[in-house]
C-alpha cells in the first residue's frame, strides 16, 4: 500500500520574490550548462559531467552576482537533474 501525502502552502508576499526567485535562476543555470554541454560537444567532441559544471558554477555565480541571493542548493539540483536527463538521453 503506497500513500500521497498533498500539501498547499501559502506564501507571503517576502515568499513569493524569494521563491520566483529561486525558480527564475534554476531555470537560468539549467539552460546554462545545458547549452554550454552541447556547445563544448560540437567543438572539443568532449561531454562534460556534473562536477565540471558544479566547479564551473562558482564562476558563473562571480559573474553573475544574483545567483548569490537563492540558495546553493537549489542550483546543484537543477545541474544534477541536468546530468540526469542528459544519460537517460543517451
Amino acid at each position: 500500500m503506497e500513500k500521497a501525502y498533498k500539501y498547499r502552502i501559502y506564501p507571503n508576499k517576502t515568499q513569493k520574490i524569494q521563491l520566483a526567485k529561486t525558480f527564475g535562476c534554476v531555470r537560468f543555470v539549467y539552460n546554462h550548462y545545458l547549452a554550454f554541454r552541447i556547445d563544448a560537444y560540437e567543438r572539443m567532441k568532449t561531454s562534460l559531467n556534473y562536477y565540471d559544471c558544479a566547479n564551473d558554477l562558482k564562476n558563473l555565480k562571480s559573474k553573475f552576482t544574483w545567483l548569490k541571493e537563492v540558495n546553493a542548493t537549489a542550483l546543484q539540483s537543477s545541474l544534477r537533474d541536468l546530468e540526469r536527463a542528459y544519460n537517460k538521453f543517451f
